[in-house]
């Protein structure tokens, strides 16, 4: 059984991060909150995501797994005020979560958790440099790098002490460098890594709203993206596989 109320733009949030990368995940349910870990379809990025019993307005759960059809909710969400509260219940051994807000009440029928991928598991990596940006800044040099191109290399210059974002299509070049003095913090271990707009600009859209985003990167590796959400109630990580460069 689980039980709870939940302000809309919360909901919204945690959905968004989610929905940025898979279309149905399993949600692990138990009575310190809810989590998720995913891969996309075709195995290049994960996602997870936890919520803490504190970012519900009320909340009363026993353990329990669940299916979700997370771009159906995300459809929901959108009819949402913000000022909503949400109430969500799920009776034991029922298949329909009943959702209401407003005027509106859901009955959506669950995934059979048997029929989703199992969560990955995360993968052991060795990224020695770290960079922490405020996140509309990232998002804001993946929408430039998209004007030119759909892949953007990462680069941190341990001697200027800088994160570099720069992108090259077939005519056209794009470079934002942000020096010690513009990051938040920067561990200045020289890399570089490739990496897909089309991934970037979806995961960029809900990282654009964290007052900061901590970055792990090593050459030729997948990077990490660690960020809070619902004022620090939420937290979330992307890890992203790179695009090897052929020589």
């Amino acid at each position: 059984m689980f039980k709870a109320e939940i302000d809309a733009n919360t909901f919204g949030e945690v959905i968004d991060v989610i929905s940025a990368l898979v279309n149905e995940c399993r949600i692990h349910i138990n009575d310190e909150g809810i989590s998720t870990r995913a891969v996309d379809a075709a195995n290049v990025a994960m996602v997870s995501v936890s919520l803490g019993n504190g970012a519900f307005n009320a909340f009363s759960a026993e353990t329990c797994e669940v299916g979700f059809d997370v771009k159906k909710l995300r459809n929901i969400a959108g009819m949402m005020n913000k000022a909503d509260n949400v109430n969500l219940l799920l009776p034991e051994s029922s298949q329909k979560l009943e959702l209401s807000f407003a005027e509106y009440k859901y009955s959506v029928t669950l995934l059979d958790p048997n029929t989703i991928r199992k969560d990955p598991n995360p993968p052991q990596l060795d990224l020695p440099a770290r960079v922490v940006i405020p996140g509309d800044a990232l998002h804001s040099a993946i929408k430039a790098a998209a004007v030119v191109s759909d892949k953007i290399a990462f680069v941190i210059d341990p001697d200027s002490e800088s994160f570099i974002m720069e992108a090259e299509g077939d005519t056209d070049h794009i470079t934002k460098e942000m020096k010690k003095g513009d990051l938040i913090s920067i561990t200045p271990v020289k890399c570089r890594s490739l990496f897909s707009i089309d991934y970037l600009k979806e995961i960029g859209k809900v990282m654009s709203g964290a007052s900061s985003v901590e970055i792990f990167m090593g050459t030729d590796h997948p990077v990490r993206f660690l960020f809070n959400f619902a004022d620090s109630k939420g937290h979330a990580e992307y890890l992203l596989a790179p695009r090897i460069e052929a020589d």
